[in-house]
C-alpha cells in the first residue's frame, strides 16, 4: 500500500509492518494503482525501475 508522507510518499509492507523502498516524490498514477490493487509484484518491480530510472 502506498502512504503519503511529508516529501512524497513511501511503500507501507502490510506483512513484514515496516517501510518498504525508497522516499519517491512523484507519485505517478499507474504505480499507486498497482500497489493498492493487485499488487502484482512483476509489475511493481518494473514500474519501481522505470520511475526511479526517471528520478535521476
Amino acid at each position: 500500500m502506498a502512504k503519503g508522507v511529508p516529501g512524497g510518499y513511501r511503500i507501507w509492507d502490510a506483512k513484514a509492518r515496516r517501510w518498504w523502498g525508497e522516499l519517491y516524490e512523484l507519485c505517478p498514477d499507474e504505480l499507486l494503482a498497482e500497489l493498492n490493487g493487485d499488487a502484482d509484484y512483476a509489475k511493481i518491480t518494473a514500474l519501481l525501475k522505470k520511475y526511479r530510472a526517471l528520478k535521476r
